[in-house]
């Protein structure tokens, strides 16, 4: 994929959007677009890996310095920072990770990611949980591992739905983009 100054200044706006979006009240947990930001920016900045990280860990970052003044505030019941923060930030590099592996202009490649980079994401991350004492009945056991996997499957269902939506729109928007500035050239 093509970075164009048109491109960076979508990915501004989009980074703006992206984290004013995910202190909105009431928005269900886990339906963020950080989630296809991180497999967008994998894609698009594959020869450039330190942006592709950053776009989508600027915008988690920002957002949950809003969260921690909202909470501190005692406008908001959800903290923005807290122990262990670092495992998530890191966990959801995977998610950047998997968009490396997005083959340009292949759609097929784009749905594959959009499920993978969630999914793994859910497994990393609902494990890190377990092994830090999650499973809350059952302890460090199988069982308590199941139902630690059980509890984030909520939060699974919304980060899928929400990658579905949002890489539908920054992908589409990405094409859409890229021909007509591939047009403007061909017109000059």
């Amino acid at each position: 994929m093509r970075v164009s100054k048109t491109m960076m200044t979508a990915l501004g706006l989009m980074l703006v959007a992206a984290t004013l979006y995910r202190v909105i009240p009431g928005r269900p947990y886990g339906f963020a677009p950080q989630w296809a930001i991180a497999l967008f920016s994998g894609a698009l900045f594959v020869n450039r890996k330190g942006l592709a990280f950053l776009f989508p860990v600027v915008s988690m970052l920002i957002s949950d310095c809003i969260y921690q003044i909202l909470f501190s505030l005692h406008l908001s019941d959800i903290p923005g920072f807290y122990s262990g923060q670092w495992i998530n930030y890191l966990l959801f590099s995977s998610v950047t990770l998997v968009g490396f592996l997005i083959k340009s202009g292949k759609p097929y490649s784009i749905l594959g990611a959009s499920l993978a980079g969630p999914t793994l994401f859910f497994l990393l991350s609902n494990t890190s949980v377990w092994l830090g004492g999650g499973g809350y009945q059952h302890g460090p056991t199988f069982m308590g591992w199941i139902q630690t996997m059980a509890d984030g499957i909520p939060f699974y269902q919304n980060s899928l739905l929400s990658t579905a939506v949002f890489t539908s729109i920054l992908f589409g928007a990405h094409y859409l983009l890229s021909a007509d500035q591939m047009v403007a050239q061909r017109s000059k």
